[in-house]
């Protein structure tokens, strides 16, 4: 006889773990979550590698948010190590500022500049686009063909296999453009990661919800056989949970390729003094390649970022991938063709009353990690469950 539970969480990442302590501590509900990967955190997981260096697992995982709600919820579980995101762009030989600003304009032309000399360039080299239909047009509207075609379009095109003009607005408009100095990457109030790690922050938030039991390798079938339960959180990819019944939605995927470094190598390397900084491999903890000289899109060296003190270091070369070299959904494909398939499973999922569909796979679209906790805790308050 199969066990009875209140809720199935899929998924242990953030949709599904703010679920679940949400119905275990604020309503009572005994919850197990599962989760086909050996460790929580979801593709936020990081973990401390052979040289020492807390390293994320699944690509650079960089926290920011407006929301005081989702603010104020994470920090009763950890505490906060502030970040100003900077990266940078290799292309034509040379480090670039990036996202683009006046200091990349000022390394373009070679000399000091103005603001609004900026300004006055762009206004003469951007292409006059009222209302951008794509991931194209959203960036030749603001900066013109040569920094797009210098930054966006091979990037786009190794990590979409897809050409910008094909992609949804959204893709390349997350990137913000200013005339200003400031090279943030980042455009929001609150930018910091969690000063333990994603994955304490984690364990802490499953080490006070009582409630909730995990179980790691298991498979929603697995899970299936072992328990029943009144309401299912189902994080994971929604074309999967229905079988692909309407065809299979598109994602695009990622390989990793990680390098550590002692401090000694950094010398040997030339590298021992980088940027003004000694232990660091690269000069930011970002540096994208838009080139077609190189296969990955981007090179990590998430030590710049976490304010870890080792005197070595480790990069991640970050290539794209299909899902079935890795099978591992990342990213929706945002196409007019992709659209209307999740049309389709949105109609399937709505019928589906016990069935909650949370997070970027759930709803087949690209949210920030604040976007996903604050969805999960609305979600709740929705939901109306008492105990």
């Amino acid at each position: 006889m199969r066990e009875h539970i209140d809720c199935l969480v899929v998924g242990a990442g953030f949709a599904g773990v703010v679920m679940a302590e949400r119905l275990s501590n604020a309503v009572g509900k005994r919850c197990v979550v599962i989760d086909q990967r050996e460790h929580i955190a979801g593709n936020a997981h990081d973990f401390v590698d052979d040289a020492g260096v807390l390293v994320h697992a699944y690509g650079p995982h960089y926290f920011r948010t407006n929301s005081e709600m989702v603010r104020d919820y994470l920090s009763r579980f950890t505490t906060w190590h502030p970040v100003d995101y900077q990266i940078k762009s290799y292309a034509d030989g040379q480090f670039w500022s990036f996202p683009i600003n006046l200091n990349t304009y000022e390394e373009m032309v070679g000399r000091p500049a103005t603001e609004e000399e900026f300004k006055s360039y762009l206004e003469k080299v951007r292409v006059p686009i009222a209302d951008p239909a794509n991931s194209e047009e959203v960036i030749i509207s603001q900066v013109g063909k040569e920094l797009y075609e210098r930054f966006f379009e091979g990037y786009t095109l190794k990590q979409w296999k897809r050409h910008p003009r094909e992609l949804d607005a959204s893709v390349c408009g997350r990137i913000p453009i200013r005339t200003n100095r400031d090279d943030r990457y980042l455009r929001e109030e609150f930018q910091a990661l969690p000063a333990d790690g994603y994955t304490k922050l984690f364990e802490r938030m499953l080490d006070e919800s009582p409630k909730v039991e995990v179980k790691l390798g298991t498979s929603l079938a697995e899970a299936s056989k072992r328990y029943s339960w009144d309401m299912l959180v189902f994080t994971g990819a929604i074309d999967q949970y229905f079988d692909e019944c309407c065809g299979p939605l598109p994602y695009r995927s990622l390989k990793f390729e990680r390098e550590s470094f002692t401090a000694q190598q950094l010398v040997e390397e030339g590298r021992e003094k980088i940027a003004g900084k000694t232990g660091f491999w690269q000069p930011a903890m970002q540096v994208n390649y838009p080139g077609k000289e190189v296969d990955f899109t981007r090179i990590v060296e998430i030590k710049h970022a976490t304010g870890q003190v080792v005197s070595g270091t480790s990069i991640s070369r970050e290539f794209p991938a299909e899902v079935e070299e890795t099978y591992e959904p990342y990213y929706p494909v945002p196409t007019p063709e992709s659209a209307e398939i999740y049309r389709r499973y949105k109609r399937l999922a709505d019928a589906e009353k016990s069935t909650v569909f949370l997070g970027r796979l759930a709803t087949y679209r690209y949210y920030n990690m604040d976007q996903v906790v604050a969805m999960a805790l609305r979600k709740f308050e929705q939901l109306g469950i008492g105990e």
